[in-house]
């Protein structure tokens, strides 16, 4: 597993991908463990689509699939509210076998939306 230079990039793709959260964690995007790739993570947005119930998010960021570390832990998201987690200000790098995870406390009340720059 390499960690490309990205001051030699050729390419830059841009990502997106949404899901609806549930009580288990799942990966909204994974970068492989070979993909000789980069993934820079310009935003991560959570939106509570339940019109009455607040329900909470933790994000993590799962380092060479087995250690988390916490985006967010168990923040309360308001009912027909959005929490930006990641935006442009805040942006991350995803190397190969690095993943972004979510689970909520109530499931089907909570949907996110990533978009990232793919760096090869």
């Amino acid at each position: 597993m390499a960690n490309p230079n990205i001051a030699g990039l050729s390419n830059i793709y841009g990502k997106v991908a949404g899901q609806a959260i549930g009580t288990s964690a799942a990966a909204i995007v994974t970068n492989s463990s070979s993909s000789g790739k980069i993934y820079k993570i310009n935003s991560l947005i959570i939106s509570n689509v339940d019109g009455t119930n607040e329900a909470d998010v933790t994000a993590t960021v799962y380092k060479n699939q087995s250690t988390e570390y916490h985006l967010v832990k168990t923040v309360a998201v308001p009912a027909d509210a959005t929490l930006v987690v990641i935006s442009k200000d805040t942006t991350i790098y995803l190397e190969e076998n690095d993943s972004i995870r979510l689970t909520a406390s109530a499931a089907s009340d909570l949907e996110a939306v990533c978009s990232w720059d793919e760096i090869s």
